[in-house]
């Protein structure tokens, strides 16, 4: 039976995944209530920032390093690419779109990843390898499973009719007409600036090892960029108020919760049990999403959309078995390499001794 200390990791992940499900259906209705996106991410890092700036300074203010000129800059594109870009594009996606629609195209990400890895030359691919042919297959799947998330709709097949719709309650202008073409490209573009930006966080990992000082300086990065963006398109002070109703939740939850804790969470289960680990539970979102938005935002499930869903969800099982194939053939090499190495010494030292042995003689 396993123990308190292996279930742990499971809850938090699970925690994280219920918690991100949560934040979409904030953004659908903040949105709804007629809050510019750009403020609204603007908000969600001013909240980030307050959270995890004291606790960097407190667990890590004995061991972090000086800043440098090169920590700024890869923390300002983490804070453009992950931040600022990646959720102003996320977001307007799934205005003409759906919840459901929006977080299904979030398991293309390691696929798009993956693409990105082999185009900057950090991954190599091995297509005579299984794992190499799994990445690659898992990569044709999401794609396929985005392309007909985009252009089928097919036959409702929501399984239960709810009378509940939050979203036509907070509804304070005119809904955006649908449109799913353009709402695809948007989410995928947020995939490619997010993918993007995971290669920018491991070079500034490497650089800068402080994951609590370096989130706090993407997360205040991404404030004055969004900031900025906002105030460019949006200078109406009316919606820069913030009065105790949907728009300070999604502000704060987005910000506080899904930025703040959650990320210390996930860090949390990263480092006891691995980044695989963690992106195995991906999809758990979007099933939360897609019951939640069926019962609270009145959204029906289609065909199209489930049936795309699962070929993007098989496409991200795939390549992460793949990356773990990989990982794993990796290890037992390195093992292998290990154990060879004392033999090998043993015979190099050996050789000279037995030399001078027989010249003694």
């Amino acid at each position: 039976m396993a123990g308190s200390g292996d279930l742990l990791p499971v809850v938090g992940m699970v925690s994280f995944q219920v918690v991100f499900a949560g934040l979409n259906i904030f953004y659908k209705l903040a949105v709804s209530d007629g809050m510019d996106l750009r403020v609204l991410v603007a908000y969600r890092y001013m909240f980030a920032s307050a959270f995890i700036a004291p606790l960097a300074y407190f667990i890590e203010r004995k061991n972090r390093t000086e800043l440098t000129r090169r920590v700024l800059v890869l923390s300002f594109m983490c804070g453009l690419t992950g931040g600022s870009v990646a959720q102003n594009l996320y977001i307007a996606g799934m205005k003409l779109t759906s919840a459901t629609f929006a977080t299904a195209t979030t398991n293309l990400l390691p696929a798009v990843t993956f693409i990105l890895a082999l185009l900057f030359r950090y991954e190599r691919l091995a297509i005579r390898s299984l794992s190499g042919q799994a990445k690659v297959a898992g990569t044709f799947l999401g794609i396929g499973g985005a392309m007909l998330l985009t252009f089928y709709k097919g036959v409702d097949i929501t399984p239960w009719h709810s009378h509940v719709n939050l979203v036509a309650a907070h509804q304070q202008q005119t809904p955006a007409a649908t449109n799913y073409a353009m709402g695809s490209l948007l989410c995928t573009l947020s995939c490619f600036f997010y993918a993007l930006w995971l290669i920018i966080q491991a070079k500034l990992g490497r650089e800068y090892p402080f994951p609590y000082s370096s989130t706090a300086l993407m997360c205040l990065m991404t404030t004055l960029q969004s900031s900025a963006f906002a105030l460019c398109f949006d200078r109406d002070v009316a919606q820069w108020r913030l009065r105790f109703d949907v728009r300070l939740l999604s502000a704060v939850y987005s910000g506080v919760l899904a930025s703040g804790v959650m990320l210390v969470v996930l860090f949390w289960c990263v480092e006891r049990r691995g980044p695989l680990f963690a992106s195995v539970f991906n999809p758990l979102m979007l099933l939360v999403v897609a019951v939640l938005s069926s019962l609270i935002l009145g959204e029906r499930l289609h065909l199209g959309t489930a049936l795309g869903a699962v070929l993007i969800v098989a496409g991200l099982y795939t390549v992460l078995w793949g990356k773990g194939r990989e990982a794993k053939v990796a290890t037992e090499a390195d093992a292998k390499v290990g154990d060879l190495l004392p033999t090998i010494t043993s015979r190099s030292f050996d050789a000279p001794a037995a030399a001078n042995s027989s010249a003694t003689r």
